[in-house]
């Protein structure tokens, strides 16, 4: 066997575990394609009723007919939510506060990335307005639900891009200096740190969080690369993960029974990773959160 062959299964390898979840219910955003749609064919094998929340319902509807042959599951239904739009994300939200009885694990895994400069409904940078404020906005309207059905866990994918970030917080929408790849940095710095408030603020409730880097994996995700990382790209590809291989922290963090008692770390490869400075800063995270919700109108303290 090559090197390469052998880096690739020591750095992308799947985790194993024969947890069940029969009886609890997921969200996971994204999930019709790439990691989210890997993270959804493994839990629904665990037995897991599956909320596949999708922007592009006619894909879901194809990836849930071939998740639901393949794992026998047939507890699997999709749900509308477009994350660019805080309507659709209050629209999602209260049908699921209306029609489950419980919530389990949120994953907010579906993302956007270095795409060219454009706009939510709302008028935030859509990196930024995706990947921080739409599951910002999500979690806060299913969190009471998720407390009611403690333990609950809920995992947000960041990535070790967040070291190219910085949060611009008189900026934050790009609007004087946009850079697709800063921007996406942010929008990942901006996941840890929700995840750090997040844990701190749910301290005694019986709800965990959890900001996971799924490792460079080859999803649709690049379709917005420049050249000259599309070059870089081709280089690493062979030490870059499948989305199967994409999904393992983001499982592992969902069902690993020993994380109940852990809350606010950032993980990859399936165990507690470091990253940087700027995504250990409480006192930004702080700021972050306060201005999250002045920007999407809400209280949560």
């Amino acid at each position: 066997m090559s090197n390469i062959y052998t880096l690739r299964e020591l750095f992308g390898g799947q985790w194993s575990s024969d947890a069940r979840l029969d009886g609890k219910t997921v969200i996971i955003t994204g999930a019709n394609t790439g990691i989210g749609k890997e993270t959804t064919r493994d839990l629904a094998k665990r037995g897991a009723r599956i909320i596949m929340a999708c922007r592009d319902i006619e894909k879901a509807e194809r990836a849930q007919k071939e998740i639901m042959e393949e794992s026998g599951n047939q507890n699997i239904v999709i749900r509308k939510l477009d994350l660019s739009d805080t309507k659709s994300i209050r629209e999602f939200a209260e049908v699921i506060n209306n029609e489950e009885r419980a919530l389990h694990i949120l994953i907010n895994n579906a993302g956007v990335m270095m795409c060219p400069y454009s706009k939510t409904a709302d008028g935030f940078e859509m990196q930024f307005g995706v990947n921080h404020l739409g599951h910002f906005l999500l979690t806060f309207l299913l969190i009471d639900l998720l407390k009611r059905s403690a333990p609950s866990r809920i995992i947000t994918l960041s990535s070790m891009a967040h070291s190219w970030g910085t949060i611009t917080l008189d900026d934050i929408n790009s609007e004087r200096n946009y850079h697709s790849r800063r921007a996406y940095g942010q929008s990942k710095l901006a996941n840890i740190l929700f995840t750090r408030s997040l844990a701190k603020k749910l301290k005694d409730t019986g709800v965990t969080a959890y900001a996971v880097h799924p490792g460079i994996v080859r999803t649709e995700l690049k379709r917005h690369m420049n050249l000259g990382l599309l070059i870089m790209w081709k280089v690493v590809r062979p030490f870059t993960k499948t989305p199967v291989q994409g999904a393992q922290t983001t499982i592992y963090c969902a069902v690993q029974p020993e994380l109940d008692t852990e809350s606010g770390g950032y993980y990859s490869n399936c165990r507690p990773s470091r990253c940087t400075r700027a995504a250990r800063d409480d006192e930004m995270a702080e700021k972050l959160w306060e201005l999250s919700c002045k920007m999407l109108g809400i209280l949560w303290d």
